[in-house]
């Protein structure tokens, strides 16, 4: 037993901080109806905050730590607020993509101040031996983080068990209207929520800094998805339990940790997945009733009629394709950059069937391009031919992709993101490192060598170039197939289909199974490029910035296919400066937010709203009431001061 109370006493610590995050995501979700993905990132500028004002600027950590949790960390939370309330009459595809615009808003930002390099993060709190167990030493510090959250996790429950605001914050998510009428302004309730949970983020990313040692952006930043198993076991509702998961899932891994010390290396790394196997496993025996969506579900704004004539986009089109033919022209140094946008066409052509035409989102699809791109080494390896090779790296993906396709007939929305995300990271965390992907190292691949391949970037475009156009051809074909006009009355009516007696989950499972395809061949043409591929080129994170880079490239798929690949690949090799790059990096954040929150048409009711406002808009026809027309028909002219502007009633 002396050999496991180091890892239970670490387990309960570290879960303590799961649990602290768990509850500050759950608190916000449960009363605005959108799930935080940015939440590690803001629990990384508060430990960065910290960090700045105690061992640079020479605080004393509890005024630092007073400024950080109680004056910063409220400002985040108004502004957080107010970024949810932009994005609650919005798509849950593109809530995702608003918060994740803000992970990498905050992310450049701390990277452009701090240059992006792990600090060391001193102890703040006592070290001295508290008591011991069992001859097993706890120290204070490790009992003032256990207190805090047993402390946290008591009060919410008491807050919103005895006090009138708690009983308004879980009114407001099941009727805001009925609350307003009560007397309480549901905004003002929201604020209070948010500040609330901004709070416990800071708290919680000062402290897992401590325990780590260290401040570094990248750890903390998804310190948010160590919190997913806890917020499972809470149903993503039960702030108290958050706490109670967020130990439980902590023990767990410190046990499977100390059970696979001595265990084969094919069991390296399973306590790493501990939190998202939970995950997984949970949304898929919880009761469906038990994982309905917080707030009003919202469908996603049909895509305008084009303008422009399909004459003239046929002729647009055939000057982009001659455009495409010249790049390597005039690309010089920078054709490897284009080389690795086209290889990237098929995983955003992925992503594209499956959340613009039908309405699944998959937060996991790197995580294909992996396992395509691993393939593709193995099967080179073992003396198979190029374009076989990739066949099958694709084709590898496909059962793969029917296990994806189990959650997703039960699963819908967030939910369906968030068991596609643990997939992906569990993939990320586990499987990468066996010799059957990547292993510890990286793994040899090549190009092919005809008509100089191999050595040639201009000649390998043009191969790329032509299968880029493949994967979109077959993306528009299935759009305007019989498939695609079920999978859109999938995204918009899938009762309806049922009803009708349509197999809605066998389209899904067709749809998940062609976008893995894709996937995989993406991942296996990235490969190619550089003679070997590691574990680093497929990291879980990029399946979220793909999908935000794909929600500002347009909702037409050609157009999609062009702009995103170019957006994340291309630009950024033209810039030379790290600290225009940074701030590149926070522009594409803030333009990730700007289009969720304008998805459903919001920036253009503010302009018709902001335009009617002003006098020049309120003269001509539309001004002239009834009488006025009436009276110019029988040749009688009306009175000068019987005229009222546009909106005016009678």
């Amino acid at each position: 037993m002396n050999e496991y109370l180091p890892y239970l006493i670490f387990g309960v610590v570290t879960g303590s901080i799961y649990g602290i995050c768990a509850m500050g995501l759950v608190l916000t979700y449960k009363t605005s109806g959108v799930f935080n993905f940015g939440h590690g990132a803001v629990c990384a500028l508060s430990a960065y905050a910290f960090f700045d004002l105690r061992q640079q600027q020479g605080l004393s950590w509890p005024v630092a730590a007073f400024v950080v949790v109680f004056v910063i960390g409220p400002l985040v939370g108004l502004v957080m607020e107010r970024l949810a309330a932009g994005l609650a009459p919005v798509s849950t595809a593109y809530k995702i993509v608003g918060t994740v615009g803000l992970l990498v808003f905050i992310q450049a930002l701390i990277v452009l101040r701090y240059t992006g390099q792990g600090r060391r993060f001193d102890y703040f709190l006592p070290q001295d031996e508290a008591f011991s167990i069992s001859g097993v030493g706890v120290t204070v510090d490790q009992c003032i983080t256990v207190g805090i959250g047993a402390a946290a996790a008591i009060g919410l429950f008491a807050f919103f068990r005895y006090t009138r605001l708690g009983t308004a914050i879980r009114g407001v998510v099941d009727d805001p209207q009925l609350l307003d009428m009560t007397g309480e302004s549901p905004t003002k309730v929201r604020r209070t929520a948010w500040v609330i949970g901004s709070i416990f983020a800071s708290a919680s990313g000062i402290l897992f800094a401590s325990t780590q040692q260290q401040v570094d952006v990248n750890v903390l930043a998804i310190l948010i998805v160590q919190a997913f198993g806890a917020a499972t076991i809470a149903l993503f509702r039960n702030l108290p339990m958050c706490f109670v998961g967020g130990v439980i899932v902590a023990l767990a891994q410190k046990l499977v940790s100390k059970d696979l010390s001595t265990s084969s290396e094919q069991l390296a790394g399973l306590d790493l997945t501990v939190p998202f196997i939970v995950l997984f496993i949970g949304l898929l025996v919880i009761p469906r009733r038990h994982l309905v969506e917080v707030g009003r579900q919202v469908k996603p704004r049909a895509a305008k009629e084009s303008r422009v004539s399909l004459r003239d986009r046929r002729i647009i089109l055939g000057l982009v394709l001659a455009a495409a033919l010249t790049v390597p022209a005039f690309s010089g140094t920078h054709q490897i950059a284009w080389n690795v946008a086209l290889t990237q066409v098929g995983l955003f052509m992925s992503l594209h069937l499956l959340v613009r035409i039908s309405g699944q989102i998959s937060l996991g699809q790197i995580g294909f391009a992996a396992i395509g791109a691993s393939t593709f080494a193995h099967m080179l390896g073992r003396g198979m031919p190029w374009p076989l090779a990739l066949l099958v790296a694709g084709l590898i993906c496909v059962p793969v992709s029917l296990v994806i396709a189990v959650p997703a007939i039960r699963l819908s929305g967030l939910y369906l993101g968030l068991a596609t995300l643990g997939f992906g990271i569990v993939l990320n965390q586990f499987f990468y490192a066996k010799d059957y992907m990547f292993g510890f190292g990286s793994v040899d691949t090549e190009r092919p060598t005809f008509w100089d391949m191999d050595t040639s970037e201009s000649h390998y475009y043009y191969l790329l170039l032509g299968i880029a156009a493949a994967c979109v051809a077959l993306v528009l074909w299935i759009e305007r197939s019989r498939l695609g006009r079920l999978l859109r009355g999938m995204a918009d009516a899938p009762v309806a289909l049922s009803t009708l007696g349509l197999a809605v989950n066998i389209s899904r499972t067709i749809v998940f199974c062609i976008a893995g395809f894709l996937a995989g061949i993406s991942g296996a043409l990235y490969a190619s490029m550089f003679g070997s591929v590691s574990a680093e080129s497929y990291f879980f994170v990029q399946s979220l910035i793909v999908l935000a880079v794909l929600a500002i490239s347009g909702r037409r798929t050609v157009v999609a296919a062009i702009v995103a690949p170019i957006l994340l690949y291309v630009v950024p090799n033209y810039i030379t400066n790290e600290d225009f790059f940074q701030c590149l990096q926070m522009f594409f954040g803030l333009a990730a937010i700007a289009a969720a929150i304008g998805s459903q048409g919001a920036f253009d009711r503010w302009y018709a709203a902001t335009a009617a406002r002003h006098s020049s808009r309120r003269s001509g026809p539309a001004s002239v009431r009834v009488e006025d027309y009436l009276a110019k028909k029988v040749c009688r002219p009306a009175p000068a001061d019987d005229r009222e502007p546009v909106g005016a009633s009678r």
